[in-house]
């Protein structure tokens, strides 16, 4: 029984991710930005660097910056673009009205993020070596993997903020999906430490879970970390987080299903 609810699961969830990847091949902008934005950031960032004639390492700390706030744009839209995608399309209602849950949603979406988030950060790390001579992939590959896994983690949770929003206050929260990723980079440090930061902004930026994973990628570059095991605490920070996500995610679509919210998003 337990075997037959897990399979049953597994093709709700990867049905999600079917309906994005088909939403994505039918609309040319959504592949156009996997690459042609994440390639702007570094190009822009990396020239700026080199006029400058900062130094080798500063400029690994940028670039570090601008390819983990590509993948995590990449990442996060994805999950965003599964409700938005039925919001413009005005089907929302029909979509609530299937067996599948919200985690269904998120998760399956966040699977092809994921996808998209991997193929940006390959591409970004050619054109790095290429045009910079920095090399991402000169680090541990199971390190690697941890600091990408911590990067689409915090993508899935800032996805789920935005939906969250957008259940709690309709049409006017659709400008989160695109926001959030930018607020949030903007407080854990992509272009400097957050040491630099006044101290009450450094105190929140500290409980964002990218500023710890940041912390940990540069620690291989010789910057120093805030804490001693900034991985640690990023992924402990992430499952906190993903916990009080589901309890507001529960909340949120009662709600939304209560007040008429769905309906209003599905006219």
């Amino acid at each position: 029984m337990f075997s037959l609810n897990l399979q049953r699961e597994a093709r709700k969830t990867l049905a999600f991710s079917y309906k994005n990847i088909i939403m994505t091949k039918r609309n040319f902008f959504t592949i156009f930005e996997m690459l042609f934005w994440p390639l702007v950031s570094l190009f822009s960032v990396g020239l700026m660097g080199f006029y400058l004639e900062i130094a080798e390492n500063k400029l690994a700390f940028i670039l570090i910056g601008a390819i983990s706030l590509s993948v995590i744009q990449l990442a996060q839209l994805d999950v965003t673009y599964v409700l938005l995608f039925d919001v413009w399309s005005k089907s929302l209602k029909y979509t609530f009205a299937t067996p599948s849950s919200f985690y269904n949603m998120i998760i399956g979406s966040w699977l092809v993020g994921i996808l998209r988030g991997f193929v940006a950060f390959l591409a970004l790390s050619i054109f790095s070596i290429l045009i910079f001579d920095f090399d991402l992939t000169k680090l541990p590959l199971p390190e690697l993997i941890l600091f990408l896994f911590g990067l689409f983690f915090a993508a899935m949770l800032i996805g789920m903020a935005a939906c969250i929003l957008m259940l709690i206050f309709g049409r006017r929260a659709e400008i989160a999906a695109w926001t959030l990723t930018a607020i949030i980079m903007l407080i854990c440090g992509i272009y400097y430490p957050v040491s630099v930061l006044p101290e009450s902004v450094r105190l929140f930026a500290l409980l964002i879970p990218v500023t710890h994973f940041l912390e940990f990628f540069r620690t291989f570059y010789g910057f120093p970390s805030t804490f001693s095991n900034p991985l640690i605490i990023g992924f402990i920070q992430s499952f906190v987080y993903f916990v009080v996500f589901i309890l507001l995610s529960e909340w949120s679509l009662k709600r939304a299903r209560k007040n008429g919210m769905i309906i209003k998003l599905s006219e």
